[in-house]
């Protein structure tokens, strides 16, 4: 039988979120998928699935992006067929939190604030600590609770919230993330 690929899911995919992914990937380890970059998602699930099982290492780090479209976005379908698919093991996913009009909302194991703190409540994009026990709110976030996700760490925004999880801070909030979550898989 041959063995799936490990992946992890970002519910961002703008500029910042693909860089500060990058860089996870090469301080970490593992394979970013960049062409999984847009806002709002602009690869299908199938050609999503293609460039996974091209990846060179897991874990797969895949971006996925609704740009604030209400209900099931583009991003959310991608995201839908990507973690169904028989070749393809969801270690975790980090849900991003936005200022959706919309109050997109999904359940989180746990979330990181923007100063490294882990918190049951949710945070907003800024990385503060909402009023919310463990849930988030996003525009790519709602079909999270129906994928069958072993552990979902929410953060805020991807590579900025206040400059702390910037690029040139080497973006410690995003890498805290990705590392709870191989921790919980035993990949780490």
């Amino acid at each position: 039988m041959k063995e799936r690929r490990k992946v992890i899911l970002i519910t961002d995919g703008d500029e910042f979120a693909k860089r500060t992914i990058e860089l996870i990937a090469h301080d970490i380890g593992g394979s970013c998928i960049s062409a999984s970059k847009g806002n709002p998602t602009i690869l299908t699930g199938e050609e999503m699935v293609h460039l996974i099982k091209k990846a060179h290492s897991d874990p797969v780090y895949i971006m996925f992006d609704d740009s604030g479209y209400i209900g099931e976005g583009p991003g959310e379908k991608a995201m839908t067929f990507v973690a169904n698919h028989p070749d393809i093991e969801v270690i975790g996913a980090i849900a991003v939190a936005s200022r959706t009009h919309h109050e997109e909302w999904t359940k989180v194991d746990v979330s990181i604030d923007r100063f490294g703190e882990l918190t049951e409540y949710g945070v907003d994009k800024s990385g503060i600590a909402d009023m919310d026990e463990g849930r988030i709110v996003g525009d790519t976030v709602y079909c999270l609770e129906t994928l069958n996700i072993p552990f979902i760490v929410g953060i805020g925004d991807i590579g900025k919230m206040a400059r702390v999880d910037s690029i040139e801070a080497g973006s410690p909030i995003t890498k805290q993330a990705v590392k709870l979550i191989l921790e919980r898989s035993g990949m780490l």
